[in-house]
């Protein structure tokens, strides 16, 4: 049971958000530590599931959208570089209290560290800004069209198309490696690795924040996931095909978590943005959920070879909506308008 509730107590660490979601964090882990029952505890992790919603990245993105507009994609990038850790951290410093006082004083600890320590972040650290008024007699498209626009449905079909295969591979991997020949301890050895590699390419993002914008970036990472499926699709069994894949899908799936909020940055600026990157978090959300268990029945029944297929042509589509969106890119004076 510990390994579920570590992963549940780590995911309102990374990065923020807002008071209302830790709030409900709070609440939830403490609801957990004291159920009994399993309405109680699966009722926990609803209302911890409910919250991470309100107490992640993309309400943290939001915020520093409004802070920046559309400079805002070199916070994002920062921010993504320095949560990439959390699990790296949070999920060892978990093992601590729970070898000593069980997975329910750890959740205790953890409803306290969201009470006593970010909710005051939240509440006195953030600054409160006054809701900006529209200039009267300014001309603007109803935010909501602008949010169902053509270009809206590229940005969607990409981000979750690349979201279902990376969603997918953190279940998946382990087993996906064994089948192309590792040992067990092989496989979890290069599947821990990644993060490093997602990490270093996130850091490249960063250096690169001046040159290449969120289409860029998503047309890169996306043709580097594509070509890392295609390698080892072509190439099963070989050692070296399963190091170039490794090397390549770490690089592209760190990148395509950038790619995630700073796409939608290109075309959208303020509230547009925090209305459309709502609007996206329903969709990914379903796919973060219908991803894993898909992946895992194909892998049992039909074999490494039809994961691969699938999620290759998941990557394709997802690269061609990509360069789509290149030449719908909007001037600072068009942000927002519908093509």
């Amino acid at each position: 049971m510990f390994p579920v509730v570590v992963t549940g107590l780590c995911q309102p660490w990374d990065a923020g958000g807002d008071d209302g979601g830790t709030v409900g964090s709070a609440v939830g882990l403490l609801l957990l530590s004291l159920a009994h029952s399993p309405v109680n505890y699966f009722l926990g992790w609803l209302i911890v599931g409910a919250a991470s919603s309100a107490s992640l990245t993309m309400p943290a993105h939001i915020l520093l959208n409004e802070i920046a507009g559309r400079k805002a994609a070199r916070a994002i990038a920062t921010l993504m570089l320095v949560t990439g850790l959390s699990s790296t951290i949070f999920w060892p410093l978990t093992s601590f209290p729970q070898a000593e006082i069980g997975w329910r004083g750890a959740c205790e600890v953890y409803a306290l560290t969201m009470a006593a320590v970010c909710l005051p972040l939240y509440i006195f650290g953030l600054p409160r800004r006054p809701i900006e008024a529209v200039p009267s007699g300014a001309a603007a498209i109803p935010v909501a069209s602008r949010s169902y626009d053509r270009t809206f449905a590229l940005v969607v079909a990409a981000i979750v198309l690349n979201a279902f295969i990376t969603y997918g591979f953190g279940s998946v991997l382990i087993e996906l490696l064994k089948g192309e020949g590792l040992s067990a301890s092989q496989a979890l050895m290069f599947g821990s690795a990644l993060g490093i590699i997602q990490i270093a390419a996130r850091g490249v993002n960063l250096l690169g924040d001046n040159t290449w914008d969120g289409v860029a970036i998503g047309i890169g990472s996306s043709a580097m996931l594509l070509m890392s499926l295609v390698i080892l699709l072509a190439n099963q069994g070989s050692p070296v095909a399963v190091g170039a894949f490794l090397l390549l899908y770490g690089a592209s799936s760190g990148a395509l978590a950038v790619a995630r909020s700073t796409i939608p940055l290109v075309f959208y600026d303020k509230g547009e943005f925090a209305r459309a990157l709502s609007r996206i978090a329903l969709p990914l959300n379903w796919i973060s959920a219908v991803s894993p268990p898909l992946l895992i029945w194909l892998i049992t029944n039909s074999g490494n070879g039809a994961v691969l297929f699938l999620c290759a042509g998941c990557s394709l589509v997802a690269t061609v909506m990509l360069l789509l969106l290149r030449s719908r890119r909007p001037t600072d004076a068009t942000v927002g308008d519908e093509s």
